[in-house]
């Protein structure tokens, strides 16, 4: 590793900006000693250390040595598009073995040649707009080699009819499909196949982990090693893939495309309709009937016990109205799938339909019927779209018994994965074997003395207390008079970050931005572009975002980001902890919020050049006794209580 990496090494041969970094080293030399010892590794790696580098170099060793493929997974599109287009590329001029590398997406970036020419004979879209965004995309299917919807860059980013027109696996026929050997989705399977490192997302990784070994087969290559790069992610995103799902937006595409199967039989085809009606205002009443009961609120609320069916004084079982929609959809379901089973041995569109029905109606059982006792079961409302949910409260087994029992060495990294220096949180969660797994803090190339300080104001009152927010906004006003804006303010909730925007951008000069007020993407740009901006902001920003320079030199955090103790998922892994002999707060809510409170604070140094003020409103940080496990997690530098000491690192 240091031929590679040393000052002299390979790499700054080749590199014009190159920097020696120590830590880099340090985390190539663990991530090559993983392999060779066949164990895991977890590896906290804050920004600058150089970590895609640190892991790419020794898992393309492994791979070359072994005839091993490995996989690497990450958590973000701008992380897989860094290693596609700019870090394996520079590898492959380089190294003096040649390896190959493809990159794997969900099916949905992907358009379907099937559906793409059934669709210029049914009407699909809606307006003149959309007659010439399909006009372009059948231009574009005739010149692409990959089919990636990435590569429509003139298309807005929401054409409603993609969904209609995209590889998704629900609609796959499969190798019955006409299109087989062309199709999108075969050539990146066979480019993978072929391939010693794959790059996919989280997302994809666990959809194949949930399907490996049972009737569906397998969505990745086999491989030999796996690297999570932004792993502080995987356990909420593996819970997602061992749940179960069923979204009011799911059932209107299976009505949609009973409608649509090639059925010549006038009379069967119109009967067919008419039941398709019949299912869209049956699983109206359904989510309508939800919707009453949350008085249309936006959010994840818990499914109790008894939503669906509640025991009399009798003894008696009487399904509840929520109960009686959901059998009257279920029912309606049934005859949906027994009018198509008919078609299914000479119809693949048929053969297809009837799987997801069947699936349908087994996620629908599964939820209702809250069989399962290591699940939580929960609805959310977002948009106009329904979801309901069963997660297992608990992935650490089927994690360890799907992955890390399988895997000869599962390499972890992030910013984030440490509380308080250890390791403890993650290994639990996750369900790393203390004794097969290694760990690291790389050491960072910044000097935090020098480029930061942490503010902790002395008179702020309790963050539960009415005030807050007033004296919250006062501090926020007197931090960007020093700064000149340049400034992310993070809250932990969008009624805070509402409240603080309203409160601070009537008191200031500098231009205030929101978020919500457009894209993500187009929010940063329109930051980076304004002199003294202030940006507020929640949850998407305290994570994944890059902002270089002077124009980032102040990031707020109002409050210490505990999870809402009342959402559903929260909720039940904090009962389980405390049932079976833990302390949840400590051993899950304080970890957590640790580890998020950190990624909000990355935010602000993001070169050897940056400086800026880390400002935290929370004063339980002072007066709780686990106030210290946040302080000890926080970058080594100075803390101060005093205004007059925050200009002070602008002139360092």
């Amino acid at each position: 590793m240091e031929e590679i990496f040393g000052k002299n090494g390979l790499i700054s041969k080749h590199h014009k900006e190159y920097e020696f970094r120590g830590g880099q080293v340090k985390m190539a030399e663990a991530v090559l000693r993983a392999f060779e010892e066949k164990k895991h590794l977890i590896v906290e790696a804050g920004t600058g250390t150089g970590k895609t580098m640190a892991y790419l170099v020794p898992a393309i060793a492994y791979s070359l040595a072994t005839n091993k493929r490995v996989i690497i997974s990450t958590g973000t599109k701008n992380l897989q598009e860094q290693l596609m287009e700019k870090d394996i590329p520079f590898l492959q001029k380089i190294m003096p073995k040649k390896f190959s590398a493809a990159y794997m997406k969900g099916r949905s970036n992907y358009g379907c040649l099937y559906r793409i020419k059934k669709a210029e004979t049914q009407p699909i879209l809606e307006g003149l707009d959309e007659l010439d965004h399909f006009e372009e995309v059948r231009r574009w299917v005739r010149e692409t080699e990959t089919g990636d919807r990435a590569e429509l860059v003139n298309l807005p980013e929401n054409i409603s009819f993609w969904s209609r027109i995209n590889a998704k696996s629900e609609t796959c026929l499969g190798q019955k499909c006409p299109d087989f050997e062309p199709c999108y989705i075969t050539k990146m399977r066979e480019r993978a196949e072929d391939a010693d490192i794959v790059i996919v997302n989280h997302h994809l990784f666990f959809a194949d982990l949930n399907v490996r070994g049972n009737q569906y087969g397998k969505v990745l290559p086999d491989y030999g090693a796996v690297i999570f790069d932004e792993a502080h992610l995987i356990e909420d995103i593996a819970a997602d893939y061992f749940g179960v799902q069923i979204s009011s937006f799911q059932i209107d595409e299976l009505v949609r495309d009973a409608d649509s199967l090639p059925i010549t039989d006038a009379v069967v085809s119109r009967d067919l309709t008419k039941l398709s009606a019949k299912i869209i205002g049956l699983a109206d009443q359904f989510w309508t009937r939800f919707i009453q009961t949350r008085n249309n609120q936006e959010g994840r609320f818990p499914l109790l016990p008894n939503s669906f069916a509640q025991k009399m004084k009798s003894g008696e079982i009487h399904a509840t109205p929520l109960g009686e929609a959901y059998f009257a959809l279920d029912g309606a379901l049934e005859r949906l799938e027994n009018g198509v089973d008919v078609y299914a041995e000479k119809m693949p569109e048929a053969e297809s339909l009837l799987k997801r029905v069947r699936q349908t109606r087994f996620d629908l059982d599964f939820i209702c019927k809250q069989s399962e006792k290591n699940y939580v079961y929960w609805l959310e409302k977002r948009g106009r779209g329904m979801f309901l949910r069963a997660s297992p409260i608990d992935v650490s087994s089927l994690l360890n018994e799907k992955l890390f029992e399988k895997t000869e060495t599962v390499v972890l990294t992030s910013a984030t994965l440490s509380a308080n220096g250890k390791f403890d949180f993650i290994k639990e969660r996750l369900g790393l074997e203390p004794k097969k797994t290694d760990t690291l803090v790389a050491p960072s190339a910044f000097d935090y003395k020098k480029q930061a300080i942490i503010y902790i104001p002395k008179a702020m009152p309790d963050p539960r207390a009415p005030e807050y927010n007033q004296m919250a906004a006062a501090e926020i006003v007197k931090l960007l008079q020093i700064t000149s804006g340049r400034a992310f303010v993070l809250s932990t909730s969008n009624y805070a970050m509402n409240a603080l925007y309203e409160l601070v951008s009537m008191r200031v000069n500098f231009p205030c931005l929101i978020q919500g007020s457009m894209s993500k993407a187009g929010l940063l740009d329109r930051f980076r572009r304004t002199p003294n901006a202030v940006l507020f902001a929640t949850s998407s920003f305290w994570q994944g975002v890059d902002v270089r320079g002077e124009q980032l030199s102040c990031v707020i955090i109002d409050k210490l980001p505990f999870a809402v103790p009342s959402d559903p998922v929260v909720a039940a892994r904090t009962k389980f902890i405390d049932e079976n002999g833990g302390k949840s707060f400590f051993d899950y809510s304080v970890p957590n919020a640790v580890i998020t409170l950190k990624q909000g604070i990355g935010r602000l140094i993001r070169s050897k050049t940056d400086k800026g003020v880390i400002a935290l409103l929370d004063t339980r940080l002072r007066t709780k006794s686990y106030g210290r496990d946040f302080i000890n997690s926080l970058p080594s530098t100075r803390v101060t209580a005093e205004l007059k000491d925050v200009a002070g690192i602008f002139n360092v």
